[in-house]
């Protein structure tokens, strides 16, 4: 069996050759920050395929949270909040028409940079764990 066909290392190094990708996209929106009528881009979140259950999933009631006291404070969805979504984008367009938000990139760099290393450190100790199984270390 080839390393590449391990399910673990695949998805790694997609994950990891996505978030290059998007790393690269970042940086243009970045760049072009200042450009004439320029949108920024990002790439669709990355999905894996749930691999096929063995068994059925079992069926949990939902539940609701109910206010045993008005002196408690409401839970998620309980009450209209006054505060918007955090992915919602709360600036607008310049004059030139420039719709790029470097405060909002560099938190999606950041972000991008943790997953990346994240991925690298996994994949990282998969392969050391199979160097270790074949008596390698």
């Amino acid at each position: 069996m080839a390393i590449a066909d391990i399910p673990i290392l695949s998805m790694l190094r997609t994950r990891l050759d996505w978030a290059q990708a998007r790393q690269k996209l970042l940086a243009e929106n970045v760049a072009n920050s200042d450009t004439p009528k320029y949108r920024a881009r990002d790439l669709a979140p990355l999905k894996f395929e749930e691999p096929p259950l063995a068994t059925p999933p079992v069926t949990v009631a939902a539940l609701s949270l109910t206010r045993t006291d008005e002196g408690h404070l409401p839970g998620v969805g309980m009450s209209q909040s006054p505060y918007r979504a955090g992915n919602t984008r709360l600036f607008d367009v310049r004059p030139t028409g420039n719709a790029v938000n470097l405060e909002e990139e560099m938190m999606k760099v950041a972000a991008n940079q943790m997953d990346f290393q994240t991925a690298t450190a996994l994949y990282t100790r998969s392969l050391n764990l199979i160097k270790t199984a074949l008596g390698k270390r």
